[in-house]
């Protein structure tokens, strides 16, 4: 009898693995990731932004967790020896009617305790001097990492603490009871006290194994992005970001400075009809049905035509991408932007047509279900995981100590 399986290999999933070994350090924690290496999908395909928080509706749990998980993320940083950089992010309004949103944006990261600098264009050229823009936001304390690497740090500290981190066991079957989960995996059964599901583009289909019901369903985007080639690469110094539009769920493109020297531009955001389909021919016939037979995918669908055809068109035309590109850079051209990796955004879908906006985590009978984390979980992973591990820990046969190693 296991005392906690955590399904998924990601950033989420190690870390609440590793909280809960540094709360109960006797407990018998089993991490199962279904692929043969960690951190595979979202953690290790995402932009490698460390998140200030300023996007997020202030008292919510993004908006919460991205401030304090950056900091945690930092010290875990500093403390372990993984590379990063605090380089700060530049949000720029290339369009007069775009500065409302800008100054609206500006006091949402007030409210969220950041500290934003409204710049004029001649403090923008300072440091961006190939940016087209008539305003922006510095976000000083915005920065990057390779999340993996922080993933596989997280796996060593889980084994040095005794506990077991799985590869290549894919969970098929689940059962929830009063007293333990029952779990049928590629590799054999397994029972556990506790359950806690951080199955990322999955997670809603394993809640639904274990017999939660949820009004949410998780719904793949593809984020496709290009390389700037390295001949251009000095066109970009740091983070630079579009005016999001808060009606859409999406940022538009940007520029993004990776830890090796990299420019990604990008991405789109179009619909995927494979949950871990990072090409365009990738198609799933279930997980496409599931989408396509959902009734509020039709209501998203339809509250959002122009803005997804506009991604659609992105993602077909580089042409078109091109266009969105030089308003922010006018010096890029075709040639200087090469493809690179896709990945795919697990993004939850409620029952009545809305993209669900924040974090959202759920309880069993004996489990919890981390069922929508999204951009910025990379960056709030280790206060997800502190989250989580506390709502476990609030259950009777965990608060105690005694009763918990009498229970081994």
């Amino acid at each position: 009898m296991i005392d906690c399986v955590i399904i998924g290999g990601g950033i989420v999933g190690l870390s609440v693995a590793m909280h809960l070994m540094e709360k109960r350090p006797s407990a018998q924690i089993l991490v199962l990731e279904k692929e043969a290496e960690l951190a595979r999908h979202q953690t290790g395909r995402n932009s490698g932004v460390i998140h200030s928080g300023i996007y997020y509706r202030p008292g919510s749990l993004k908006a919460r967790f991205a401030r304090r998980g950056k900091e945690r993320l930092v010290r875990y940083c500093m403390e372990h020896g993984i590379p990063y950089e605090i380089c700060g992010k530049l949000i720029v309004a290339v369009e007069e009617e775009e500065l409302p949103r800008l100054e609206a944006l500006y006091r949402r990261g007030l409210e969220n305790g950041l500290a934003p600098e409204m710049w004029e264009p001649e403090q923008i050229r300072e440091v961006e001097p190939h940016v087209r823009a008539v305003a922006g936001i510095r976000v000083p304390d915005t920065g990057i990492v390779d999340f993996r690497r922080v993933a596989d740090s997280l796996a060593d500290r889980i084994r040095e603490r005794g506990g077991e981190v799985r590869l290549g066991t894919r969970v098929t079957e689940l059962h929830e009871y009063p007293d333990r989960v029952d779990l049928k995996t590629s590799t054999g059964k397994i029972s556990a006290r506790w359950l806690v599901n951080c199955a990322g583009l999955f997670s809603d289909r394993v809640a639904a194994k274990a017999g939660v019901k949820t009004d949410l369903k998780i719904v793949p985007f593809r984020g496709e992005y290009y390389h700037l080639k390295q001949e251009k690469k000095h066109l970009v110094q740091h983070l630079i970001y579009p005016v999001p539009d808060p009606a859409f769920p999406f940022l538009g493109v940007h520029f993004t400075r990776m830890m090796d020297g990299d420019i990604h531009v990008g991405p789109n955001a179009v619909l995927s009809l494979k949950r871990e389909g990072y090409r365009k021919s990738d198609v799933s016939l279930k997980d496409a049905w599931d989408i396509f037979t959902h009734p509020a995918f039709w209501k998203i669908a339809r509250a959002h035509l122009g803005e997804g055809m506009k991604e659609m068109a992105r993602s077909w035309s580089k042409r078109f991408f091109l266009h969105h590109v030089q308003k922010y850079i006018p010096e890029i051209e075709s040639g200087d932007l090469e493809p690179a990796p896709a990945g795919v955004r697990a993004q939850a879908l409620w029952k009545n047509g809305k993209l669900l906006d924040d974090f959202r985590i759920e309880r069993g009978i004996r489990s919890v279900h981390v069922l929508n984390a999204p951009s910025p979980a990379a960056t709030a992973s280790l206060e997800i995981g502190r989250h989580v591990v506390e709502k476990l820990l609030k259950e009777r046969e965990w608060m105690s100590p005694r009763t918990f190693n009498r229970s081994l």
